[in-house]
């Protein structure tokens, strides 16, 4: 049978006069419309006419078939019109194109018209029944096929909360609230509806069988609820059951590692006070304790310190090759020794270089002392006698800048847990005009104090700024945002953009700048005023503090407004530092998302500008930090061979951020860019800037003892304030090396550290369903064989060749003496040989078995498994790393604990320190030892 050519033999019925007549046309050309829509385009409103004629009697047919003529024209939103207008003729439950296509549309045009209701209800346009009941027929059809993860999906959106309670309810708690709370945690951008809710999934958490305390503890620090947390704290406490105080130590782990300081500081003050003889006195002050932050830090201490894998020899051929008269090449190598230590407490490298040490003068004494700081961050109890013989005291003259970097050092040492050391660096900033005493001092305080929201210490380092010095106001500015980190307070907003719009130092500015986008971090769309402001400004520092105040107040949201404006400035602003920034920025943004940035990224990495080209690199390095990622690796190494020395600097250390904790096995490109770090450092006509990059990123691909990691998001999801705010920090060192020490805030232990009731370490065993070779320790480097030079065969005249066989005749028994030396060495060598082919052909096993106080990266999380039968078992079901309180199933018998041993190796260090301190006061190396000349003795 001959299919139809045309349609128009059906088109010319809808003239006629009968009704009956046009609704059989209407009927075949509803069948016909995807063949010949293009035909029957040009009589739609003659069908529009019947459909606006009530008296016509099927006019939702009309509406149907005009419908998908719209559709087929690209008119969607006529289309949409009129499909509402088919009534139930438009089935939802066909599966089409165009049926997908108008619930599409017609779901968006439902969630802006309620989103518009939500958020300006006065002028909001009122919300069509027809689209109201379409979106409900979705709903219900989502119910009926199982799919209640796509109907929580659109009712976040179209902010339907009785659609999401629902849903809840009905397709499994377990299921579906854990994919509310990502959704609720990335999607919702609006920070008042993501409030209303984490409270509804606080209430949902809370009706569980067995209520999810650690989701519901993680929703109550995103409310910023400090109330509602020291009651749950105490409820569990209060219990009796020994699970229940256990979930609570690990709350308090957990709360210690997602809130700030300001949070936590209300959180203890909370709680109650018990009286001393009360059974529960003891268990809220080991609570007390957790959230002081004092348990933490003691603990990954201890692992730091016991694993640390730092390679020496690394350091050693890096100092030895660099000529440390340079001071850039002086610092580079002090940081990366402060990074490949950080937190390990071992300053050995120093110790054995008092001579280069003492080479360092000016601002690198000031880095090189701040480096203890690193080296020993986290240990609380010890930081003041460790620092001791720097510290500044009254009567003794000293070089300021050693002074000053002991200060920073202090304030690095205590780290976002600055309760101790705030009111003595308070003493000495009011007590000094010197400078750099200023600088150290501000830096130290703004560090310890982080985010603490401390008014008196806000207005000191206020007063420092209004001296209008270069060196103490700048970091006074970074110091104050540090302050109010988050804070969003008006009033220091107000004082520190008037001041920077006073000052004419550059310097100021600068810290003003950042230190604005610091008091905006998380803040969102409450940022945009600000953001708007500082971004039109002439001034192009304050536009560049502008780009930062995106980074800081959408970090780890993935906004798309804020990608576009960051895009938008990096192509088009006209000063160099500015776009470099709004690249950066990205990396902050896009962390959540970082298998995005790459392919973002792409076309900037290759922009004709070098300072773009830079900001390519950083952001690839902040966002895919510790994630190995080929694409990002990709991008970055053809940069390592730019022909501008700072874009070759930015791919070396954006390479070692990526590639933190990565072996070969994990990544095979690891041990290609250790040996090309090496090799640039090597290279004689290599650029200093060049070189300083690639000893930077020798110090962060071995971090902490090769312990830490990069992490922009805690182990719970949270943004990880301090490295947010160490890394933002960093980046500062393009125009003052000190602030390189700030990425140590970034650094986190990658351990799996178990403590029992008494918060002791047990020994204890759990599995890791991996290859060891895919998550082992990257092998320490060779020290150089001494290598046998083969000689060249010489020329014999006659005359010696005479004389050298009458010598043989002489001496016949050295030869066979030879012989007998050379034999034991070729059997060790065949013993070598028989080792390896062993080795080799041993398989490997496809798990190994791990204790208290295991490295476990990242990536190997997904691999451990606790033993159901064991003793111990931790109380939270997921294992997300760091610190597991566990639950002891055999409490009745005698335990074996791990005991500690980091605590007393720095304190020994303090005292061996105090009676032999590292020369870097002294501006000139000590004499060299006298010695004997060995020539006379042949």
């Amino acid at each position: 049978m001959v299919g139809l050519t045309s349609a128009a033999g059906v088109i010319s019925l809808l003239d006629e006069q009968n009704d009956d007549v046009k609704v059989y046309a209407l009927q075949k050309l509803n069948g016909l419309v995807d063949q010949f829509w293009a035909e029957i385009s040009d009589a739609v409103s003659k069908i529009e006419i019947m459909y606006e004629d009530t008296e016509f009697k099927d006019r939702q047919l009309a509406a149907l078939v005009a419908s998908k003529v719209y559709y087929h024209l690209g008119e969607f939103d006529d289309s949409l019109n009129f499909a509402l207008g088919a009534g139930n003729l438009f089935d939802l439950s066909l599966k089409s194109e165009y049926v997908d296509t108008i619930v599409s549309k017609c779901i968006d045009k439902y969630i802006a018209l309620r989103v518009q209701e939500y958020q300006d209800p006065q002028n909001a346009e009122p919300l069509d029944p027809r689209l109201k009941d379409v979106v409900e027929k979705m709903f219900t059809r989502c119910y009926q096929d199982g799919e209640f993860k796509q109907a929580v999906g659109i009712a976040l959106e179209a902010h339907r909360l009785d659609v999401v309670e629902y849903s809840i309810k009905t397709g499994g708690p377990s299921n579906i609230l854990p994919y509310v709370y990502e959704l609720t945690m990335t999607v919702v951008l609006d920070q008042t509806y993501r409030s209303t809710l984490l409270k509804l999934l606080v209430d949902q958490f809370r009706k569980l069988e067995v209520p999810d305390y650690v989701s519901i503890n993680q929703c109550l620090v995103h409310l910023g609820d400090h109330q509602a947390s020291a009651e749950l704290l105490q409820t569990l406490v209060n219990s009796g059951a020994q699970p229940d105080l256990l979930m609570a130590y690990q709350l308090a782990f957990d709360l210690e590692s997602n809130a700030t300081q300001k949070y936590l500081t209300k959180v203890n003050n909370a709680l109650p006070t018990e009286a001393p003889d009360s059974p529960a006195a003891p268990k809220f002050q080991k609570v007390k304790s957790i959230l002081s932050g004092k348990e933490t830090i003691k603990l990954q201490l201890e692992f730091l310190c016991r694993n640390n894998h730092t390679d020496m020899l690394i350091l050693k051929n890096s100092k030895t090759v660099l000529d440390a008269r340079l001071s850039i090449y002086h610092s580079a190598v002090t940081f990366a020794n402060a990074f490949m230590n950080a937190g390990t407490t071992s300053d050995d490298f120093l110790r054995q270089n008092l001579e280069w040490l003492s080479r360092a003068t000016n601002w690198s004494k000031f880095s090189a002392t701040a480096a203890l700081g690193v080296i020993h961050k986290g240990h609380l109890s010890q930081g003041l006698n460790l620092l001791q013989p720097y510290l500044p005291q009254d009567g003794v003259m000293a070089s300021p800048y050693s002074e000053g970097g002991s200060l920073f050092a202090l304030g690095l040492i205590h780290a976002n847990h600055g309760d101790d050391v705030l009111e003595y660096l308070r003493g000495v900033l009011k007590n000094t005009q010197v400078e750099v005493l200023q600088h150290g001092a501000c830096l130290g305080l703004g560090t310890a104090g982080m985010a603490t929201d401390n008014d008196e210490i806000y207005e000191e380092l206020k007063n420092v700024l209004f001296t209008d010095s270069a060196i103490g106001g700048e970091a006074a500015g970074l110091s104050m945002g540090m302050v109010m980190l988050g804070t969003a307070s008006e009033k220091a907003l107000e004082e520190m953009l008037q001041y920077a719009h006073d000052t004419q130092h550059e310097k100021i500015i600068r810290g003003l700048a950042v230190g604005i986008s610091l008091v905006m971090y998380g803040k969102e769309d409450a940022a945009d005023t600000l953001i708007e402001k500082l971004a039109s400004d002439k001034d192009p520092i304050m536009r560049y503090g502008g780009m930062y105040t995106i980074a800081m107040a959408y970090c780890g949201t993935g906004n798309n407004k804020a990608i576009r404006r960051l895009l938008h400035v990096a192509v088009s602003d006209v000063n160099d530092d500015v776009r470099r920034a709004a690249v950066t920025a990205l990396g902050f943004i896009l962390f959540r998302s970082h298998k995005q940035v790459p392919r973002i990224v792409q076309l900037l990495a290759e922009s004709y500008n070098p300072h773009v080209r830079y900001g390519a690199c950083l952001a690839l390095g902040i966002s895919c930090a510790g994630t190995g990622l080929l694409e990002a690796i990709e991008l970055l190494e053809p940069m390592t061979k730019d022909n501008v020395d700072f874009v070759r600097q930015g791919a070396f250390i954006a390479l070692a951020m990526v590639l933190i904790q990565q072996n070969e096995t994990q990544n095979p490109k690891s041990a290609a860019v250790r040996t090309m770090y090496e090799e640039v450092i090597k290279k004689k006509n290599e650029d200093a800037l060049a070189k300083f990059g690639a000893v930077l990123g020798q110090g962060i691909i071995d971090a902490g003892g090769r312990n830490v990691t990069i992490s922009m998001q805690s182990r719970s999801g949270h943004s990880n304030m301090p490295a947010i705010v160490g890394v933002a920090l960093f980046t500062q060192f393009w125009y003052w090396f000190p602030a390189t020490h700030f990425l140590s805030l970034a650094f986190t232990p990658t351990a799996v550290i178990g403590v029992n009731a008494d918060l002791n370490m047990p020994e204890i065993e759990f599995t890791s369903n991996a290859k060891p070779s895919l998550f082992a320790y990257i092998p320490p480097t060779k020290p150089p064989t001494a290598t046998v030079i083969e000689k060249v065969a010489t020329a014999v005249l006659s005359t010696t060749a005479k004389a050298q066989a009458k010598a043989k005749k002489a001496k016949t028994a050295e030869p066979e003496a030879m012989e007998e030396d050379e034999k034991p060495e070729e059997k060790a060598e065949d013993v070598k040989e028989d080792e390896t082919k062993s080795t080799k052909t041993k398989k490997e096993p496809q798990f190994e078995k791990l204790g208290n106080l295991a490295r476990v990266v990242p990536a190997q999380l997904k691999y451990i498994v606790f033993d159901k039968d064991a003793r111990y078992v931790p109380v939270k079901k997921d294992v997300t790393g760091g610190i597991v309180v566990l639950l002891d199933n055999r409490s009745g018998e005698p335990e074996t604990l791990i005991q500690t041993t980091a605590a007393a190796a720095p304190a020994a260090a303090a005292a061996a320190g105090s009676e032999a301190k590292m020369e870097v006061e002294e501006e000139e190396a000590p004499l060299p030892e006298p010695f004997t000349y060995p020539f006379d003795q042949e």
